[in-house]
């Protein structure tokens, strides 16, 4: 069995123990057992970090020195990217992710943003020149200067833990705030690595802060109140996300929320593959653990018994391939947690009750092992209005809708509180386009294409969240505009 070293706090610039010794058992999703250790810290240890920030923001020349922050923030880059292996038993362990999981989103995929993210910082315009204009009699010289936001309380989830920390930290950091990262109590470890290499890099003190811990809310409420504070970066649910935006309501803090999603996916009747395209709607990546998951199959009525047999056969395929700890080509490991477990199965029962049928799966897969494993599951006959097709299950559960037409189609997919991602597959890409258009999400891939990329903006409408990761506009969120105008 694996054990990693305990994890430990990294605060103004020193790693060390939480301040009363505390530590708290790192559990693995495939088994249940203990693979580690992390410090557990108290609020005297977030208040030390939201001082150590603040101080570092305030009295160096951190958020102004470009090229300091560039040399060493590239230097942590390529310090986590020497850790690959590590960051890969950390994701699989501790993350629960499958093998081919972990050479996506969990930890090559980002590794592999990291370069561009630094191309995309060396075109931010730090200073504009917009020309002399006479107002109300006066000429003046006028500048647009950006410049940092402050301090960041950086606040993790844990389904794509090392992924997310990469899209906020980093353009954090380069943007020239400084930072405190408060990741998720299941997922210490893949935080916990970030503060200990920043320590060998030789950042400032108090430039980044990593504080792990196991109550879920008291420390990342300090990050939310304080008003040393300027501005919380959050990925997480949309009930976290509104709670959030409350606490920061007396502060007037700045908050960018990354959260949930009930994405749609259309195919149309057109579809020139349409067996393959509905076969490939299965939510098993990552056990359905991803917030831009497209979790709702819509479909034509004209070929809805097609569909259904489709599915049939794809997910009893799907049955005995997934599931395995050391296959490569395995995508789909365990849920998260034994809370998480019980929640998914909980929405199963919602959706019998309520009258979907059931198709695939709908079970505790036990025979996976000891470990929070559910069967990757599908819901037919299912209304747009039920429990299962409105809220946000974030396990391996589709739920197949029929359409009348593409207007049918585009209401459905809009029919939600939910904005994040979407998707439309036809045989005409003109018409794929339109509806494309009309689908109310921050990203829809068309026709297979991939929305979600390092250089493109990642964010949702509607209660999926404000603001964007990743892209210029990711930048953007930690950074501020001054407008300057000289007289003369």
């Amino acid at each position: 069995m694996t054990i990693f070293p305990d994890g430990k706090l990294y605060i103004d610039g020193t790693l060390r123990e939480a301040a009363n010794g505390a530590t708290y058992e790192d559990i693995s999703p495939w088994t249940g057992e203990v693979v580690g250790r992390a410090a557990d810290a108290a609020p005297a240890d977030m208040e030390e970090a939201i001082a150590a920030a603040r101080r570092s923001f305030d009295t160096t020349d951190w958020s102004t020195n470009h090229a300091q922050r560039r040399e060493l923030v590239w230097k942590l880059g390529e310090k986590l990217k020497a850790n690959r292996d590590r960051l890969a038993e950390l994701a699989r362990h501790e993350a629960g992710s499958a093998l081919a999981a972990v050479a996506v989103a969990q930890v090559d995929g980002p590794l592999s943003f990291i370069d561009t993210l630094f191309e995309i910082f060396d075109t931010i315009e730090w200073e504009k020149p917009m020309g002399d204009r006479v107002v109300w009699g006066v000429n003046s010289e006028r500048l647009l200067v950006k410049e940092a936001s402050g301090v960041v309380g950086v606040i993790t989830p844990w389904n794509v833990p090392f992924y997310i920390t990469v899209g906020k930290v980093i353009p954090a950091l380069l943007a020239g705030c400084t930072v405190i990262v408060k990741p998720a109590p299941d997922t210490p470890l893949l935080s916990a690595i970030l503060g200990e290499l920043a320590d060998e890099v030789g950042f400032p003190a108090g430039v980044l802060n990593v504080v792990t811990g196991k109550e879920p809310a008291v420390l990342g409420e300090m990050l939310t109140i304080d008003k040393r504070v300027d501005l919380i970066s959050f990925t997480g649910s949309t009930g976290v996300g509104k709670r959030i935006m409350e606490k920061g309501a007396d502060t007037l803090k700045r908050v960018f929320l990354e959260l949930g999603g009930k994405s749609a996916g259309i195919v149309l009747e057109d579809a020139p593959n349409f067996a393959t395209s509905v076969a490939q709607s299965i939510v098993c990546f990552h056990a359905g653990q991803g917030c831009a998951t497209i979790t709702r199959l819509l479909v034509p009525r004209s070929r809805y018994d097609e569909a259904v047999a489709v599915l049939e056969a794809a997910y009893q395929g799907y049955s005995q391939v997934w599931g395995s700890f050391d296959d490569p080509q395995n995508v789909m490991g365990p849920l998260i947690s034994e809370r998480q477990r019980d929640r998914v199965l909980d929405y199963i029962e919602t959706g019998k009750k309520e009258g979907a049928r059931l198709i695939a799966g709908g079970k505790a897969a036990t025979d996976k092992g000891n470990g929070w494993f559910v069967e990757p599951t599908c819901f037919v006959d299912v209304t747009n209005d039920m429990t299962i097709a409105r809220e946000e299950i974030f396990g391996p559960v589709l739920v197949v809708i029929p359409f009348e037409d593409d207007e049918d189609a585009i209401r459905i997919a809009n029919d939600s509180d939910y904005g994040l991602s979407g998707g439309v597959t036809s045989g005409d890409k003109d018409r794929a386009m339109r509806i494309a258009r009309r689908i109310r999400s921050g990203t829809v891939g068309v026709n297979g294409g991939v929305s979600i990329a390092v250089d493109l903006p990642f964010g949702g409408y509607k209660q999926s969240g404000i603001g964007k990761d990743w892209g210029l506009e990711g930048f953007d969120e930690y950074l501020e505009t001054k407008a300057i105008a000289v007289g003369g």
